[in-house]
């Protein structure tokens, strides 16, 4: 093998982030670069493919350049990338449409003919229907028929920007398994398209890329993409995976039972299955495939969990942060606050629920008096994500019953919070630990092309060793989860009794 490093790149809604790493899991150069994000009309999220791919050339050099490391010691590159969303691509791999955002809600009108097949596309595809590939697919034909005509396929951004660094053409498009459950037209459990589903909504497999591994090497970087980027001429793209699969896998999330929790700008809660059960019961979790084969993790999130926090610091808590680490202040009033927030409840999906699916829903305070004040109610919202994932680990316990959960693995900027750690291991039970680094996406497109080039012989072996926690664990306190176990329950009612009531909020019109 001629390199002895590898080139993970993520492709995030937020930004583009590229690392490289040896075969030990060290880092040694790093790039982001922020994303360009449109907002044509309300409800309308775009991204142009140019921005996306350019972001990448760049913080590809910068990483580079940053590392020492040359060119031709690089093995292998691999890219992760946003799930739910859409590039199109013609027959020459340019681009008819703009990047078709997960964040995007104009293919809203497509979801009630997919909810009528909302039980069979759950159980199939391990997903219920929401805004992602099968609505958005339907939107460009149905409602856009002139781009229709020119796209040879939809594929996830990823696959477009190392397409387009391999010098591909439409025809080999291509799109790893562990994007399936992102398509209502999948049969995910099988790795293949569900052709019956497909025909009932007059489509076939003819603008749909192939299923592949996230280990197989899908072309290599031309000697224009060197020049632009600075890699060698020749460099190995494997087909890599999208972005939680990748942030699952580098961070050594392996073993059925573990749990995990990414607190970033969306509250993410996964936890690693042993077999493809989906969620009919509760409608919570989408089951997504595993980058190791006959695993999946149940997942499940908040789409502005951590946005929340945000909005509160801006708004609300402004007065009491200038001049300070704003949410160290916050998370200090909210630590003298008893678990219960003095009977507040927050119910934070601002922007409407995302699993399950209700575009109607919208944030409120629940029991609000005037001994509340800024501390319980940012306490509140913590509590409300805590909530949610309660929510999300039932579900998971009724599709795995034999499944032991102990211990949760927590990421992203909330985990730095030992107050929010604390409230979401006293209302789950679980013990909260933080891992040593805190880069996962680029690690684990790492470890997919290190296994691409034979690097490396285990894909799960190879996480396991790159990652170790990081000080003591937050630990579960019986007495204060017994105390919020009711508490879990009634904020379940308040959705419940309220999701009418939104609904009506909607039928009002837009504020």
């Amino acid at each position: 093998m001629e390199g002895d490093f590898l080139l993970g790149v993520d492709i995030g809604t937020m930004g583009t982030k590229a690392a490289i790493y040896d075969q030990n899991g060290t880092l040694h150069g790093a790039a982001f670069e922020e994303s360009v994000l449109l907002y044509p009309r309300p409800g309308w999220v775009e991204q142009r493919p140019d921005d996306i791919y350019g972001s990448v050339l760049r913080t590809i050099r910068q990483a580079i350049d940053q590392s020492g490391v040359a060119a031709s010691t690089i093995a292998a590159i691999a890219f992760d990338g946003q799930m739910a969303g859409v590039c199109t691509i013609d027959r020459d791999w340019n681009t008819p449409t703009h990047y078709d955002s997960w964040l995007d809600n104009r293919c809203a009108g497509q979801l009630p003919r997919l909810k009528v097949h909302a039980d069979r596309i759950l159980a199939t595809s391990g997903c219920a229907p929401s805004y992602n590939h099968g609505p958005k697919i339907l939107y460009w034909r149905d409602e856009q028929p002139q781009s229709w005509s020119r796209i040879h396929s939809f594929v996830p951004p990823a696959v477009y920007v190392a397409g387009r660094l391999a010098g591909l053409k439409g025809d080999d498009s291509s799109m790893d398994r562990t994007y399936l459950n992102f398509s209502p037209f999948s049969d995910t459990a099988h790795s293949r398209w569900n052709t019956d589903l497909l025909r009932e909504f007059g489509l076939d497999t003819a603008k749909l890329p192939r299923i592949v591994e996230p280990t197989d090497i899908i072309g290599r970087i031309t000697r224009e993409a060197a020049d632009l980027t600075g890699l060698r001429q020749g460099t190995p793209i494997a087909a890599g995976c999208g972005d939680q699969a990748a942030n699952v896998l580098g961070a050594g999330i392996v073993t059925p039972g573990l749990a995990f929790d990414t607190a970033g700008t969306a509250s993410v809660f996964s936890t690693v299955i042993n077999r493809f059960e989906t969620d009919t019961t509760h409608r919570v979790l989408m089951t997504c495939p595993h980058v190791i084969p006959g695993l999946y993790y149940a997942m499940a999130y908040v789409a502005g969990g951590g946005l929340n926090l945000r909005w509160f610091r801006d708004t609300l808590g402004a007065a009491v942060t200038e001049g300070e680490n704003a949410y160290a202040v916050l998370d200090a009033l909210a630590a003298e606050v008893p678990p219960g927030s003095d009977n507040l409840f927050f119910l934070p999906h601002l922007a409407g629920r995302n699993t399950p699916n209700n575009t109607d829903m919208r944030g409120a305070y629940f029991g609000l008096t005037w001994k509340h004040g800024k501390a319980q109610m940012y306490r509140a919202i913590m509590e409300s994500i805590a909530y949610e994932y309660s929510l999300y680990l039932r579900s998971v316990k009724a599709i795995a019953p034999e499944l032991s959960f102990t211990r949760a693995l927590n990421i992203g900027g909330g985990a730095r919070s030992d107050v929010f750690r604390q409230i979401k291991a006293d209302v789950l039970g679980l013990d909260y630990h933080r891992l040593d680094r805190d880069e996962f996406g680029t690690l684990g497109s790492a470890i997919v092309a290190g296994c691409a080039v034979g690097l490396f012989d285990d894909l799960g072996k190879t996480a396991v060793a790159f990652n170790r926690t990081r000080g003591a664990p937050i630990v579960s306190r019986p007495a204060v989860s017994a105390t919020y176990r009711a508490r879990a329950a009634f904020y379940a009612t308040i959705l419940e009794d309220t999701e009418g009531l939104f609904g009506r909020l909607a039928a009002l019109g837009p504020a």
